[in-house]
């Protein structure tokens, strides 16, 4: 074999061999995205099914319901158009309230319950994720929900205060 063959080869095999490594750290990318989806499009059928995303909006009032154990609980995340039933099993960050922001990661099941794996919360009075306010925002401007879960809609990432029509 000639010296350019073996330059050819080798710069060949080079090249599979980095075409191989980025397919690894794409997929391993890929499996640990968790991608950010409202209930309403959970109820819409977008968010996928036995696979890891999260989801956010407010924790229903009233709806938080603890287990013996002191680690279970069971609440409702509401973008005030619709509810997703969540189940965690661990301790819940301080700031965790009914009526305040929260993002949940997990997975939702067959029977439309979403298992957590983790729970936030949101950091501060005027504090809440885009995502999740953009959601909120949307639920409002298509005039569903009720007007008790409007007024509880913290203030959007960028620090500005909600329309006055939240208090409507």
């Amino acid at each position: 074999m000639k010296a350019r063959h073996k330059r050819i080869a080798l710069i060949l095999g080079g090249l599979a061999a980095l075409g191989l490594i980025a397919a690894f750290v794409l997929n391993a990318l890929n499996d640990n995205l968790a991608f950010f989806y409202s209930p309403t499009d959970v109820k819409e059928g977008k968010a996928p099914q036995n696979r890891m995303f999260r989801i956010g909006g407010l924790v229903e009032v009233g709806s938080v319901a603890r287990q013996a154990d002191g680690v279970t609980v069971r609440f409702v995340v509401t973008d005030t158009a619709h509810h997703i039933p969540v189940h965690y099993k661990g301790i819940l960050p301080d700031l965790f309230q009914e009526g305040k922001g929260v993002v949940a990661q997990g997975k939702l099941g067959e029977d439309g319950l979403f298992t957590a794996t983790e729970v936030l919360a949101k950091h501060d009075e005027n504090y809440m994720p885009p995502e999740a306010a953009a959601a909120l925002e949307k639920a409002h401007q298509a005039g569903t929900g009720n007007s008790a879960a409007r007024t509880v809609i913290p203030a959007t990432a960028a620090g500005s205060q909600p329309p006055a029509a939240y208090g409507k």
